[in-house]
């Protein structure tokens, strides 16, 4: 079973994305801030992880090259709530493989996760 980890301050969206994803078939985790994520990433190394880009302390990028530096394999798809096109260019270079602009469509979300995960 593929596992997803969810990170995003807002608690909403996590357990939106979750209770779909799960129905899904994932194995679903999720994190409010970046220590939080960094922990699960070590301790359950998801198959994929669904980024916000914005997150009050440790940002979506500092997280996102964390999880870079040690575990290069991990997909990461960034969500953001604004339109920063510089900071999903930065996600992109440092190894993102794409970004949803929020409120994001969830079947548009699925379709990217399922074909991520399969390949």
């Amino acid at each position: 079973m593929k596992k997803i980890l969810v990170v995003d301050d807002q608690y909403g969206i996590r357990i939106l994305l979750c209770e779909i994803l799960q129905k899904d078939g994932y194995q679903m985790f999720e994190a409010a801030n970046g220590v939080q994520a960094l922990k699960i990433v070590e301790e359950e190394q998801p198959d994929l992880v669904l980024l916000d880009m914005k997150i009050p302390g440790m940002d979506g990028l500092e997280i996102l090259k964390r999880i870079k530096e040690n575990h290069e394999h991990i997909n990461v798809i960034m969500m953001t709530a604004y339109g920063e096109l510089n900071l999903i260019y930065e996600a992109m270079n440092l190894g993102a493989i794409t970004h949803f602009a929020k409120p994001f469509d969830i079947d548009d979300i699925r379709e990217v996760i399922r074909k991520s995960l399969t390949v």
